[in-house]
């Protein structure tokens, strides 16, 4: 298994620069560093050959993470949202591609957060997310990229709230780049099982992302690491493995994250880089084995 982090653990915005996060990352006893990839769109092809020159540098892989916005959802009824969003994966994937990454998570089956929506037609949704994600996975796999579909709790997402739901649906739209991505958060709220939830999907699994209940960075105490550990071994896990924590409040990140109290406990930056480090080294040694 790699291991890795999530960029916005430091920062309060979604558009930035990565490029100086590749070293410290790596410093930290990281293999990965996952960035957002929401404004991707805005920046020029040459930035991406630089953040993939920077990441490979400091020995480091890049991973992408997106939740659409609503023009972008894939699964809305209206045509031109559905066009909108394949303009935008049009310029993205190459833009992926350059800077060396080869896989997108997230929402991309929908848009995130969902959590204005009371009455959705769920099952409209989901045949033409379905219907679209193909077209999608295609237009991916043209440019070396897998789509791992992220199952939300049920406050952020409707469409797949459990890992069986994100199964079926993987197997439903039929593609080897189509995978699940689970998340130790969403699936505290929604799994009966944490490690059940990993052995039901299985061969599917893409990547797993990790933090505590709270979204601390993983830690001993209430998440049960040794058996969600124990699960990927017996599926035979060999891939992602990216904390995304959030303790600091403000900005974009934030507000989408709904982070109203600092988490950190005060915490500067070196203090937030040590408790990064204690963490990654704790979870490699419990999914060892």
């Amino acid at each position: 298994m790699q291991y890795g982090i999530y960029y916005a653990y430091w920062a309060k915005h979604w558009r930035g620069d990565f490029i100086p996060y590749a070293e410290k990352v790596k410093r930290l006893g990281f293999d990965i560093l996952e960035v957002a990839c929401g404004a991707f769109d805005q920046a020029p092809l040459s930035y991406f050959r630089e953040l993939r020159q920077a990441s490979q540098a400091a020995g480091l892989r890049l991973t992408g993470g997106y939740g659409p916005r609503p023009e972008h959802n894939l699964a809305s009824p209206d045509p031109a949202v559905v066009q909108n969003a394949f303009d935008f994966y049009r310029d993205i994937f190459p833009k992926l591609q350059a800077a060396g990454i080869d896989s997108l998570g997230g929402a991309l089956y929908s848009f995130w957060p969902a959590s204005g929506v009371t009455a959705p037609d769920r099952a409209g949704d989901l045949a033409r997310s379905t219907d679209n994600m193909r077209r999608l996975a295609d237009l991916a796999a043209e440019h070396g990229i897998s789509l791992y579909m992220e199952v939300l709790n049920r406050f952020e997402g409707y469409l797949l709230n459990e890992a069986k739901e994100a199964a079926a649906y993987a197997d439903a739209v039929g593609r080897d780049n189509v995978k699940v991505m689970l998340d130790t958060f969403h699936m505290n709220i929604e799994e009966d099982s944490l490690p059940d939830a990993i052995r039901l999907t299985g061969r599917r699994l893409g990547e797993l992302h990790i933090g505590e209940a709270n979204r601390r960075p993983p830690r001993p105490g209430r998440m049960p690491w040794e058996a969600i550990g124990a699960a990927l071994r017996e599926i035979g896990f060999d891939g992602k493995v990216v904390m995304e924590p959030f303790v600091k409040t403000g900005g974009e990140v934030g507000r989408d994250i709904r982070l109203w109290r600092d988490l950190s406990d005060g915490a500067d930056t070196a203090a937030l880089d040590r408790e990064a480090a204690r963490s990654v080294a704790f979870i490699r040694g419990l999914f060892a084995g």
